[in-house]
């Protein structure tokens, strides 16, 4: 990994302007911007290998509990108009 890192991504990101930050960061922005996006958490999951579905859950449940607020606001929305 860290000739990988050292070796292409480092540069990559120097050359385009931006700071230093870690594969792994990357990584993280994907599944949060997937989940916030209304992607289902399942998908994230097998996406990102973790083992369980609960590692996920855990590890992004700040994007999780705002889809919590808007899935009350649909429900509402179909009871009450």
């Amino acid at each position: 990994m860290s000739n990988l890192t050292n070796h292409s991504f480092k540069p990559l990101l120097k050359h385009a302007g931006f700071k230093n930050i870690r594969l792994y960061d990357l990584r993280h922005t994907c599944a949060t911007l997937l989940l916030a996006a209304g992607e289902n958490p399942k998908m994230v999951f097998e996406r990102l290998g973790h083992e369980s579905i609960t590692l996920t859950l855990d590890t992004y449940s700040h994007v999780l509990s705002d889809m919590q607020k808007k899935a009350a606001e649909k429900l509402e929305n179909m009871l009450f108009g």
